[in-house]
């Protein structure tokens, strides 16, 4: 999933928030959180860059981490039994995996860089870490990817990117 890359490249929660708030999409992941908390949450996530063309999710797979876009932008692929491809886009300030975070399931699609990114992830565990220490902001956590979820699904071109 790491690559090298050519510069190194700073992480700092505050640039996830920016793009945060940049996002006035009806696709973004907005939990309400406070500025201590955001930084509290950085501590259970795992910052990371993808170049160009890497894959991020490979369809089928049955990994449940949630990823969320702090720079660049993802493509949404999803092949059906008759080979046809659907595609969505998903930027700064969105995330991707939320459908398998929350149903256990393999994954539906498959989501690759296609620029440079800037990505967060939370791992299940964690999230149930995040959970028994700090409840209240999980819970936050959950509710804002379930929001993404719920907004995905009344808007049928992004369905695909519940992933």
């Amino acid at each position: 999933m790491n690559a090298p890359l050519r510069i190194p490249i700073q992480f700092d929660i505050q640039g996830l928030v920016r793009a945060i708030q940049q996002n006035e999409s009806e696709d973004v992941f907005r939990p309400a959180l406070n500025a201590k908390q955001w930084e509290l949450l950085a501590t259970y996530m795992q910052p990371f860059a993808l170049m160009n063309g890497q894959v991020l999710i490979e369809q089928n797979a049955s990994d449940r981490t949630v990823y969320v876009v702090e720079a660049g932008t993802l493509t949404v692929h999803y092949e059906d039994g008759k080979g046809r491809l659907r595609l969505a886009t998903v930027g700064p300030g969105s995330a991707v995996g939320e459908g398998a975070f929350f149903t256990r399931l393999p994954r539906n699609a498959t989501v690759q860089a296609a620029s440079p990114c800037k990505i967060w992830s939370l791992t299940p565990i964690r999230f149930t870490e995040l959970t028994n220490r700090q409840p209240n902001l999980a819970l936050e956590v959950a509710m804002a990817l379930g929001s993404l979820v719920s907004r995905r699904l009344a808007n049928r071109p992004k369905r695909v990117a519940v992933t």
